[in-house]
């Protein structure tokens, strides 16, 4: 099975995967992979109905200036969104955009998904942040360029490994995710929207912010992502 065809393949079921979790409904949301060696991304097509997708419509955009590679099908309207992530940090394989109900809700609002517990710590090394408001002329100007621009500007501003935070919510618009692999991304897209549920239900029941201590987040982190690493079986 030649490159092409094994990306086409998993960037399909990962678009169909946020479908079966529940975080995207009608045309909500896209997924996305990236095949360095070949300067290639893989992408949704825009506005095509999950239900009918096949790996043929996936589409192949060039990584260096965003042009379609091959076909006739237009990508994702976020495809230099995702462009711009992938150009900044050379270690992420995989990115996730949902519009899911609890983490938008989040954005919405334009705070971040506070690290308040080991359930949370498991995933993310930290707040789940959130980005500022675009301006009116970065809206009215090259839009979903601008929106990767504050996603990166957030993370140098607050000195986060994009490893360690595998995803943003954008302040007023909704959740993008990534991990080293597309199925990662999809998986933290996952996370967050749990995340996000939690959160909200523990406001309800505590209104009074409590984060959970550094010891805990660390620790809870490292035995699943540090170079120490214990939970779950050897490779092998």
């Amino acid at each position: 099975m030649s490159d092409d065809v094994e990306i086409r393949r998993r960037v399909l079921t990962a678009n169909l995967d946020l479908v079966r979790l529940g975080l995207v409904i009608f045309t909500w949301g896209n997924a996305s992979a990236v095949d360095r060696e070949r300067g290639l991304m893989y992408i949704k097509p825009s506005g095509v109905d999950y239900a009918r997708m096949t790996p043929d419509d996936i589409v192949p955009v060039r990584l260096a200036d965003g042009t379609v590679a091959s076909g006739n099908l237009r990508p994702s309207s976020d495809t230099p969104t995702h462009l711009a992530l992938y150009r900044a940090w050379p270690r992420v394989g995989g990115i996730v955009h949902t519009h899911s109900e609890y983490a938008t809700a989040i954005a919405q609002a334009g705070v971040p998904i506070p690290a308040q517990g080991s359930t949370h710590a498991d995933y993310f090394h930290g707040d789940v942040p959130v980005t500022r408001g675009l301006t009116r002329s970065e809206v009215e100007g090259d839009y979903e360029s601008r929106t990767g621009d504050v996603i990166i500007e957030r993370f140098v501003q607050g000195q986060m490994d994009p490893i360690a935070v595998p995803g943003v919510l954008v302040d007023q618009h909704g959740p993008f995710s990534w991990g080293v692999t597309v199925e990662q991304a999809v998986m933290h897209a996952g996370t967050m929207e749990h995340l996000s549920k939690m959160f909200v239900h523990a406001a309800a029941v505590a209104p009074r912010l409590r984060r959970v201590p550094r010891y805990l987040l660390d620790k809870h982190y490292q035995r699943k992502h540090g170079p120490k690493a214990y939970y779950g079986q050897k490779p092998g």
